[in-house]
């Protein structure tokens, strides 16, 4: 649906979910995602909340694949705090994981937000995007970054990821900074 340089990005299919599964299932994923601390997931689980997605008859909503090389290689969204639809403020909160470690450190998760902020901004009408990071995923700080995104708070020992308490980094960026590809 939406092509970056390196990523496309598209609805996830019912083929996708035992890779997506695995990526949830995946501890070194999960923590560098940030939040809660790692929870498994059966894939039943996954495919139950999958398949009553599917029957409710709507839209899929901004939440993609991220695909390369012909498979997918993690997911990210845009959605409103809450799930509640605030067509004044038109503020996002944008989620992002590559769960194939392969794909780390090589650009593919940055070209991922560049195409998610283009939809944002130009398709969705967009006037903010924010994000929250674990301080420990400098990788992820970079990126976002490169991106446009800058540290608007932090929330001091906020999360406990890896065995101690972290901070929790929020990033955001404007209609206004965003640079259009």
């Amino acid at each position: 649906m939406l092509k970056g340089e390196k990523v496309s990005l598209r609805a996830l299919e019912r083929d996708d979910l035992a890779r997506v599964w695995a990526f949830d299932n995946d501890v070194e994923v999960e923590l560098a995602g940030g939040g809660d601390p790692p929870m498994p997931q059966s894939l039943a689980r996954l495919e139950y909340q999958f398949e009553e997605m599917a029957r409710s008859g709507h839209r899929d909503g901004a939440n993609f694949a991220i695909e390369a090389d012909g498979k997918v290689i993690g997911q990210c969204g845009l959605r409103q705090p809450d799930g509640l639809v605030d067509t004044t403020a038109q503020v996002y909160e944008l989620g992002i994981a590559i769960g194939d470690k392969t794909y780390w450190g090589r650009g593919y998760g940055r070209d991922a937000v560049r195409v998610l902020l283009d939809y944002a901004f130009r398709l969705r009408n967009a006037h903010r995007v924010w994000l929250k990071v674990n301080s420990t995923n400098e990788r992820g700080m970079r990126a976002y970054r490169a991106c446009g995104f800058v540290e608007e708070g932090r929330l001091r020992e906020h999360v406990w990821g890896d065995g101690r308490h972290i901070d929790l980094v929020l990033m955001g960026i404007l209609r206004a900074e965003w640079n259009k590809p």
